[in-house]
């Protein structure tokens, strides 16, 4: 009951510090627990994943690009470090062998899925090919286009 108490006056004095309603918007939207995870009480495992966790969501809300596709490659490669991170958690931490399993894999695959968006490059802009000539009208008709 105790920490439940600690809980609400600690929201309550954050949602007093004076967040702009816009920062409040962005904050909800980066933030997992605006996925309907509001009230739910961390369980003891979820301290071992508050750093990693926290890393991922400052480093994706700092990734940006020029483009939606380089935006979005710089996000992905956050993600995926945070998976990362995660993984090392689980593989320092868990006794589990089918979690030691998942997690080594998740590792690997992240890994490589990392390198792969590093080595992204956005494609070079498409030349649109030169416009044919339009064909011209005279008193007799259509002439052809010029070749």
């Amino acid at each position: 009951m105790m920490r439940i108490l600690l809980i609400i006056a600690s929201t309550l004095a954050l949602t007093a510090c004076g967040q702009g309603a816009a920062e409040k918007a962005e904050d909800k939207a980066a933030d997992h627990a605006a996925m309907g995870h509001e009230g739910v009480t961390p369980g003891a495992g979820d301290v071992a994943f508050t750093a990693s966790e926290a890393a991922m969501h400052t480093e994706m809300a700092a990734a940006t690009g020029d483009t939606l596709d380089e935006s979005y490659i710089a996000k992905m490669i956050a993600h995926h470090r945070g998976a990362v991170a995660m993984a090392d958690v689980a593989l320092a931490q868990s006794q589990d062998p089918g979690i030691l399993r998942m997690a080594q894999t998740v590792k690997d695959t992240q890994t490589a899925e990392i390198a792969e968006m590093q080595a992204w490059q956005p494609a070079p802009p498409v030349a649109m090919p030169p416009a044919a000539p339009a064909a011209t009208t005279t008193p007799s008709g259509p002439e052809p286009a010029a070749n």
